[in-house]
């Protein structure tokens, strides 16, 4: 049996990257959030970081806790738990949880912005591009980090239940993951991006839609297709210097 080798991704160096975005003169570009704008998991920091500040009942704590560690045994899937993540907060009030996200956000994220992100948004607003925030982690995290880059709510895609007179609900709206986060896009009418950035296999999807494929800061499944799809992937300088990738 002949085992096929397939040829390492190509790496992008700061201004390569840079560069190439550029040069593929893009009006509409789509990002993923955590691990891809900032260093970390938001959506699961955050659900640790309101049971331990008693945001939650002890209850839904519980709940919470027994589904999460089903997920890590393989027994829940990712768009179940992404979707249990944001449902968590049924019964509260809708302004309190965008409180929180936004003390959340500044006191733990923030910090792990990657420069390299915020400067290529700025420069890409500037040029009157189109930029779209897709995520599988809660709206309200996602909201907030990414007003940091000037990109609106309204652009934001991400894992939302239904809010009633203020009052979250367990109905959940949409949960972009996988597969569903390219359907995301086409419903809102951007079935090819020019440029989408990501960095698991979780974005995969969306990544092969678009024009241009720009893996940032890649987990090794997505190291993997990145290599069988041709995409040359970029790491953001703190996390070479983390890992000297």
């Amino acid at each position: 049996m002949t085992t096929l080798h397939t040829t390492p991704a190509q790496q992008y160096t700061r201004e390569e990257f840079h560069d190439a975005v550029f040069a593929a003169k893009p009006s509409v570009v789509v990002f993923d959030c955590d691990g891809t704008l900032w260093s970390g998991d938001a959506g699961y920091g955050f659900m640790v970081w309101s049971i331990e500040s008693g945001l939650v009942s002890r209850n839904a704590s519980d709940w919470i806790d027994s589904q999460y560690r089903a997920y890590r045994a393989g027994k829940v899937s990712e768009a179940e738990m992404c979707g249990e993540m944001v449902q968590l907060y049924a019964e509260l009030r809708e302004e309190e949880l965008r409180h929180a996200a936004a003390t959340y956000f500044r006191t733990h994220i923030e910090a792990n912005i990657f420069p390299e992100l915020r400067q290529l948004i700025a420069g890409l607003r500037e040029n009157g591009t189109e930029i779209w925030a897709v995520s599988s982690t809660n709206n309200w995290v996602i909201e907030e980090g990414v007003a940091r880059f000037g990109i609106p709510a309204s652009r934001v895609l991400a894992a939302q239940v239904r809010v009633v007179n203020g009052l979250i609900t367990s109905e959940l709206v949409d949960v972009p993951t996988d597969e569903a986060k390219a359907s995301a896009l086409v419903r809102s009418g951007v079935p090819h991006p020019d440029c989408v950035f990501g960095n698991s296999i979780h974005d995969e999807a969306m990544l092969k839609i678009a024009k241009h494929a720009f893996p940032v800061n890649p987990t090794p499944g997505l190291l993997q297709s990145s290599a069988e799809n041709g995409w040359t992937v970029f790491y953001p300088e703190s996390v070479l210097k983390d890992s000297k990738v």
